[in-house]
């Protein structure tokens, strides 16, 4: 009896919890951002998802972005233009084109132009399976995030290379504009090696140990633009330990291959989430994000 006048009681809080962030976002003016139509295998729209926004050391401040997929099982192609938009400045904000099933955390950051003020923004919309969503990014006060450290025990995102003494990437930053490139040929699979990092940090909401089983950073290899089907040998391949020591407790290196159906231009998406799993266990920290451009001429 106790146990069940416990949840309860966590029921109820939760709905007023999510009654009173309903409210608001209904006065932020952030309607689009509620998710009121349940998953469906196919057929159903995509709604973008703003994660909210943050500093730089630099003092360049930034939006970051994510989405959510409706379907279960479809994925879907939306190219830049009326229906994938990111207003005014755009309709190319670096958004991605692909959209994969399910909700995509912190998939892309947006720059905030230097004039912007809090009543500013810019309106991402998305128009999929005949279905239109927008969603205003804006600075507001209640949106300001830090991914790029958890306060509570010093946590940061792992650190990522292509190249083992390349430019590293930490934090989710993804930007087109500043992606890696590479050129690959139709049907030809090319290697992608990506050299992580991490600090080894956790922190649970409940207090717990991490598993044992549990890898200090996972990669997710995906498609984020291009002209045709992209597939990988490995789109999550383990990223194995390296055995010489370096300045952070985990160092390591996972590698694949990726194929392309169609010549054209490509961008590759990377995602590596340390213990704290997708989208920072609700701390918006720590994950990285990083992009590749692909070149990819015929036979």
């Amino acid at each position: 009896m106790k146990r069940l006048v416990i949840l309860c009681v966590a029921a109820a809080l939760a709905a007023v919890i999510s009654s009173a962030r309903s409210v608001r976002l209904q006065a932020d003016g952030n309607m689009a951002q509620q998710l009121p139509e349940p998953r469906k295998q196919f057929g159903a729209g995509v709604t973008g998802a703003f994660e909210g926004w943050f500093t730089k050391k630099d003092g360049s401040r930034w939006f970051l972005v994510g989405y959510y997929n409706r379907n279960s099982r479809q994925a879907l192609d939306v190219p830049v233009g009326p229906d994938n938009r990111i207003e005014p400045g755009g309709p190319d904000m670096g958004q991605p084109t692909h959209f994969l099933p399910g909700r995509q955390t912190g998939m892309f950051v947006v720059p905030v132009p230097k004039t912007f003020g809090p009543d500013d923004r810019l309106t991402w919309t998305i128009v999929a399976n005949g279905q239109s969503a927008s969603i205003p990014l804006r600075l507001h006060p209640d949106y300001v995030i830090d991914p790029f450290t958890e306060i509570a025990i010093g946590n940061t995102p792992p650190v990522v290379r292509f190249e083992e003494k390349g430019a590293a990437v930490q934090g989710p930053v993804a930007q087109v504009d500043a992606a890696a490139t590479r050129a690959a040929s139709v049907a030809s699979p090319m290697t992608l090696m990506l050299w992580a990092a991490d600090d080894m940090k956790y922190l649970s909401s409940t207090g717990a140990p991490v598993s044992g089983s549990r890898p200090p950073v996972t990669i997710t290899w995906s498609k984020y633009r291009g002209p045709g089907d992209v597939a990988f040998e490995k789109a999550k391949p383990p990223v194995d330990a390296l055995s010489e020591t370096g300045k952070a407790p985990f160092n390591g290196k996972a590698i694949t291959t990726v194929t392309f159906s169609e010549p054209g231009d490509y961008v590759l998406h990377v995602t590596a989430n340390d213990y704290s799993g997708d989208g920072g266990g609700g701390f918006v920290c720590c994950w990285t994000t990083a992009v590749m451009k692909v070149s990819v001429s015929p036979r």
